[in-house]
């Protein structure tokens, strides 16, 4: 195979510049005559050469990349992206940004400087950042002109950002009204923090179980640590509590995992219940009975939103993604007496 063509060689053939080689290559003739314009292309076309795909988009206005990044909070101990639900929602976004014909790139990070460096270095058409916080979007606004979507922002209405908000407080509410109706009357909720989307979801529980209880109990965020925690806490749990709410199906299953593995049965000695609804709830036994998203629907909304941001307009900056209960094996129905 031949050396690589240059941009420099068919500059030097035709005795132009390489800035003018470059422009013609970028599609910047406005200023180039239409014959020297017609030399270039001719003489690229001859030599063979091919451009660099990304010096060609990074110097079009529509570069058609979008930027999809994910915060690496320390609880996912440096495996952010082997998160399931973090997996699932880069899949769905994958699928909508090709048929939208455009490129995903994907990056991790704790720091929010970070993201203005990486959109500016990519002359990105957009973003959407997953798991962010209130400051951090707030400073990307005021230092951005790129237009952004956010997963599950808290911060107040702003037109210039859209936040694709999932019903965490209602899913809570239907889990805890599930659980209440199969006769349970002691549940117990399991989190990493009692903050944001999973406090809605955990109060959301709370208030969908009723005249019954739901307590809540703070996991540690590292996963070694939170075995040491269930040990700890195992016979606690339960001689007070029929069923578990965990505000995360990473969670719920892991859980189930750990009692499985001291031969405690679920759902006949402990019901568990998630949220999210991750592929994985329906390859485990029993299956996982959890509340549902539909990621598919929240990727084509925030494909949507990005387009209005660019055009200059959001109609809807604050959505709200209904959600639903999926029923499978993980519950038990109990009778007043086991209840007691």
């Amino acid at each position: 195979m031949g050396e690589r063509i240059r941009i420099r060689d068919i500059a030097e053939e035709l005795g132009l510049s390489t800035a003018t080689v470059s422009n013609v290559i970028h599609g910047k003739t406005k200023k180039i005559s239409e014959e020297t314009v017609k030399r270039v292309q001719e003489l690229l076309e001859k030599r063979g050469y091919i451009p660099s795909m990304a010096a060609v988009l990074l110097a079009q206005n529509d570069s058609r990349i979008i930027g999809v990044v994910i915060n690496n909070h320390p609880k996912y101990e440096r495996r952010v992206l082997e998160d399931p639900f973090v997996s699932s929602s880069l899949n769905a976004l994958a699928n909508e940004i090709e048929n939208a014909g455009y490129f995903m790139m994907v990056k991790t990070t704790a720091d929010c400087n970070d993201i203005i460096r990486y959109a500016s270095m990519w002359n990105m058409e957009g973003l959407i950042l997953i798991g962010f916080c209130e400051s951090d979007y707030q400073m990307l606004r005021d230092n951005m002109r790129i237009p952004f979507v956010v997963y599950d922002g808290y911060f107040e209405e702003n037109q210039r950002i859209c936040n694709l908000f999932v019903d965490n407080y209602g899913g809570g509410y239907e889990m805890g009204n599930y659980l209440y109706r199969m006769g349970h009357r002691n549940v117990l909720c399991i989190a990493d923090n009692y903050s944001c989307m999973d406090k809605e979801r955990i109060v959301g529980c709370q208030a969908g179980m009723r005249g019954g209880k739901a307590g809540f109990l703070q996991i540690p965020m590292l996963k070694a640590e939170r075995m040491r925690f269930y040990e700890r806490h195992l016979e606690e749990i339960l001689t007070y509590h029929t069923a578990v709410f965990a505000a995360s199906d990473k969670y719920a299953i892991e859980l189930m995992l750990f009692l499985q593995q001291r031969k405690i049965c679920v759902p006949e000695e402990l019901s568990v219940t998630g949220f999210d609804n991750i592929p994985m709830c329906e390859n485990v036994f029993p299956g996982l009975t959890t509340i549902g998203q539909d990621v598919e629907d929240r990727a084509r909304r925030a494909l949507a939103a990005l387009k209005d941001l660019k055009e200059g307009h959001c109609e809807e900056p604050f959505q709200i993604l209904p959600v639903q209960l999926v029923i499978r094996g993980s519950v038990k129905q109990i009778t007043e007496t086991e209840c007691e």
